[in-house]
């Protein structure tokens, strides 16, 4: 199971394979790695393979950054 420090991880795996971008990081801003619904949805679908969670896509809009994103997600499952 992934831990609440491994999280801004996995979801920077999960960027750079959805975006194809290999030098993204924590601090990446989904956007600005020019982030599409596609993209979004695929980042979801491999939280909910990982995690057992649904995660909205709409959470990853709001939520641009990994680090953001992993906060929102450790809080709600809090």
């Amino acid at each position: 199971m992934t831990t609440t420090h491994d999280l801004p991880e996995l979801i920077v795996s999960l960027y750079r394979d959805s975006l194809g971008d290999n030098t993204l990081d924590a601090d990446s801003d989904f956007f600005e790695s020019n982030g599409d619904s596609l993209a979004a949805f695929q980042i979801t679908a491999g939280l909910q393979d990982a995690l057992g969670i649904e995660v909205s896509v709409a959470l990853v809009f709001a939520y641009p950054s990994p680090t953001d994103l992993a906060a929102v997600i450790a809080s709600d499952q809090a």
